[in-house]
């Protein structure tokens, strides 16, 4: 199973450290997209390069809170793959945009524009995180079925500009993960893994959650 943790960017350094020569690796939870210049506040990915090896971009609250867009989530995800960072892109609907029938359209539209103009070379360098924003901090996961059905689509949508590559793209769920769903959604072919958001400030549960996931990897799929 491969853990990454994704700290505060003020503990970055210090837990990185911690983690020296443990099988944890250590990630970003953002950074900006130019390499220096007046950008007063901002992470660079080449900053982080040399701290840790995983960045995630577009989380719904920097979505909704941040107002970032697909472009410049486009633009962050092109700085990290050039410094060989490994990128989780984040992509979901909200509650309007699920009760509306609108998941495919969103999904699609949101990896298209930040995909856009990544090489097929890079293409293992990335993860895609599901996350449907009416679950996320709601206790309410999406069903397994339905996770799996969207992620099965986000599979499909990765083989236009990956072609085979697509299937060694990792999947990730976040929504509401936790011990007592964490199996029946990581036992759905198509989901890859977990973005755990609320459940990995407790560390008994997190530590169940990745236990699932060995569980998971060691017994067949359906």
């Amino acid at each position: 199973v491969d853990v990454v943790i994704l700290p505060p960017a003020v503990m970055l350094w210090e837990i990185a450290n911690a983690l020296r020569g443990c099988s944890i690796e250590v990630g970003a939870q953002n950074a900006g997209w130019e390499d220096q210049g007046p950008f007063t506040g901002e992470i660079s990915p080449k900053m982080l390069a040399g701290w840790c090896h995983y960045l995630l971009i577009g989380h719904s609250e920097r979505r909704q809170l941040f107002n970032e867009t697909d472009e410049e989530l486009n633009r962050k995800l092109q700085a990290g793959l050039r410094h060989r960072l490994k990128v989780i892109l984040a992509v979901g609907e909200t509650v309007e945009e699920y009760e509306a029938g609108r998941t495919a359209e969103v999904i699609t539209r949101q990896l298209n524009a930040a995909l856009y103009g990544v090489e097929l070379r890079q293409a293992t360098d990335l993860s895609i995180a599901y996350e449907p924003v009416w679950a996320i901090g709601s206790g309410k996961a999406a069903t397994p079925a339905y996770a799996n059905g969207t992620m099965g689509l986000i599979r499909g949508l990765l083989e236009s500009p990956f072609g085979a590559l697509a299937s060694e793209i990792r999947i990730l769920y976040g929504g509401s993960v936790t011990p007592a769903n964490a199996r029946s959604l990581l036992e759905q072919p198509e989901i890859d893994g977990g973005l755990v958001g609320g459940a990995s400030l407790k560390p008994g549960d997190f530590t169940r959650i990745v236990q699932a996931t060995a569980e998971v990897l060691q017994s067949p799929r359906v």
